[in-house]
């Protein structure tokens, strides 16, 4: 189903946006590891594949449409990021984005792991 505004970053290879993820983590003293934690709960991707979606070079939206499962706690994902509600995005994919984004935010700002999984 084509999108009606098809946003830039839908066409982005997830490989280009992951290791910043990552960065904006280190910086605060968290890890990858943490980083890939809080990718595969809330995508249900073992770390094998999301390693094989980084290594092809997927774009956001074969990433998440190949996602075995989206957490079913992904609507306690509630805030602000990138000065949009995440809980009001209206397109499903962009969506996922921002759960994504606002996952690595916590992270970043030193939440509990159990807290930024919603546990």
């Amino acid at each position: 189903m084509p999108h009606a505004t098809r946003h830039r970053i839908f066409g982005m290879a997830f490989a280009k946006v992951y290791p910043l993820y990552v960065q904006k983590a280190e910086r605060k003293n968290r890890t990858k590891d943490e980083v890939d934690q809080v990718i595969r709960w809330l995508t249900g991707y073992s770390q094998a594949q999301l390693e094989r979606q980084i290594g092809k070079g997927a774009d956001f939206e074969t990433f998440f449409a190949e996602a075995p499962a989206m957490h079913p706690n992904t609507s306690l994902i509630k805030g602000v990021v990138c000065g949009v509600r995440v809980e009001e995005v209206e397109d499903p994919l962009m969506r996922k984005i921002r759960y994504l984004d606002k996952l690595v935010d916590e992270l970043a700002k030193g939440k509990a792991m159990e807290k930024v999984l919603r546990r």
